[in-house]
């Protein structure tokens, strides 16, 4: 996707579609509205909304979701994992490597004709670590 003219987006898809890959960050979709208004400030939030929804949909973006109110995106369309920091939510990559028969164990136990799995690790980022620590 290096060039996002020659994808035939719309201008507001176009501006979504430029946040995400210039962030290094998992944007929420306010963070991504914020973004946006600085490229095309008229733009709503329902049509970012609408435009991160179209663009995972097309498979340019990817979505890490950790519960029906905690959404974000990511230009990482790869198979990764997540690390999430329960205490601020700092979310990072992670490139683990699965071991072989893992994907098939689990989808034996869900009974879920599985394709792929995904791991999130839960706890606390360094910062905040460091700062129970020193409370």
């Amino acid at each position: 996707m290096d060039d996002i003219e020659s994808l035939g987006l719309t201008k507001q898809r176009r501006a979504v579609l430029q946040v995400i890959l210039d962030s290094d960050q998992h944007l929420t979709a306010n963070e991504v509205f914020e973004d946006a208004r600085r490229i095309l400030p008229g733009i709503s939030f329902a049509t970012v909304y609408n435009s991160l929804r179209y663009l995972r949909t097309e498979g340019m973006i990817g979505e890490v979701s950790f519960g029906p109110d905690a959404t974000r995106y990511d230009r990482n369309l790869t198979r990764h994992d997540h690390a999430i920091c329960d205490k601020c939510g700092k979310l990072v990559d992670l490139d683990l490597s699965i071991p072989n028969g893992l994907v098939r164990q689990a989808a034996e136990m869900s009974k879920f004709a599985a394709s792929t799995i995904e791991l999130t690790l839960h706890g606390l980022c360094p910062e905040c670590f460091n700062s129970n620590r020193n409370s």
